[in-house]
């Protein structure tokens, strides 16, 4: 089944607390931490993260959009987070990171950058419990799905089959209604989504709508069906 996770960076930050349970029906709750270096913009992070995880009982996927990983990462697990995506251009030992992660109780989940490619990286797959490929430049939220990911996360799900992991593959930007089905039917079964959830009238009914949007189209989708 495929899950939704709704992103924080299009809440209200000043109702963090209130805006986590207005998606209590999502899998996930989405994280994105930046530093102003690695992406040009700055948003929260440990502290922040602590006080979440302690306000709502929806896991935390925390998204690490910031320089010198290896340091930072294994701090958001202590935080609360349940699962710590950092990102193959800002690890230093990406292997010895997703098991640090791991070792500490969280998913070890690894993300590339839109021009990034997924091939170089096949042999450390079975490390990561999932894998994350962004559908926008990474550093603000609103931006438009760029469709040019499509044959990438259809790649990268070839290669998770190839191998016979159950690895979940993520998508984030740009996802909505109008895009959830094109990466669903690509292999996507993990969504990243902000203003599409957080700028409904209806943030829990939203989540439910793109789920089974994406059901609908997994439950046909060859490489679903192959799996």
């Amino acid at each position: 089944m495929a899950q939704i996770n709704p992103s924080i960076l299009s809440a209200d930050f000043a109702r963090l607390a209130e805006e986590a349970k207005a998606v209590e029906g999502a899998d996930w709750l989405h994280v994105d931490v930046m530093d102003n270096h690695f992406v040009p913009n700055l948003t929260l992070g440990v502290p922040i993260v602590e006080a979440l995880s302690k306000a709502t009982d929806t896991p935390l996927d925390c998204h690490l959009m910031i320089e010198d990983a290896d340091r930072w990462a294994p701090q958001y697990v202590e935080a609360g987070a349940g699962s710590v995506t950092f990102h193959a251009e800002a690890a230093a030992a990406p292997v010895r990171l997703a098991r640090e992660i791991r070792a500490k109780g969280a998913r070890a989940s690894m993300a590339l950058k839109p021009a990034t490619p997924i091939e170089p990286y096949e042999d450390l797959l079975p490390e990561l419990d999932m894998l994350l490929i962004m559908t926008v430049e990474p550093g603000f939220g609103g931006q438009a799905f760029l469709d040019i990911m499509l044959p990438k996360i259809r790649r990268t799900r070839e290669l998770i089959s190839k191998h016979g992991l159950e690895l979940w593959l993520q998508v984030d930007g740009g996802v909505s209604a109008a895009t959830i089905e094109r990466c669903a039917d690509a292999g996507a079964d993990v969504f990243v989504a902000g203003s599409a959830v957080y700028g409904a009238k209806d943030p829990a009914a939203a989540v439910r709508e793109l789920r089974a949007q994406a059901d609908a189209v997994t439950a046909v989708a060859p490489w679903a069906c192959d799996h």
